[in-house]
């Protein structure tokens, strides 16, 4: 198993770190945004969801 210098792992790190695109603070809130607005429709589907199954089970075993 070959040994790692430690500096030279850092420096190719910050190398790579240098290549990422970061989004920007806009970018960042609008993405942010939508995640918690799609976030939030898809647990107000599964309720009314949950709420017709619970609704169909009572009635099927006359609960």
């Amino acid at each position: 198993m070959a040994k790692t210098d430690p500096t030279q792992f850092v420096r190719e790190v910050r190398q790579e770190i240098a290549k990422v695109t970061w989004p920007s603070r806009k970018e960042a809130l609008i993405t942010t945004g939508l995640v918690l607005a799609l976030s939030a429709l898809a647990a107000v589907f599964f309720l009314i969801v949950d709420q017709i199954i619970q609704l169909m089970m009572g009635w099927v075993f006359g609960l």
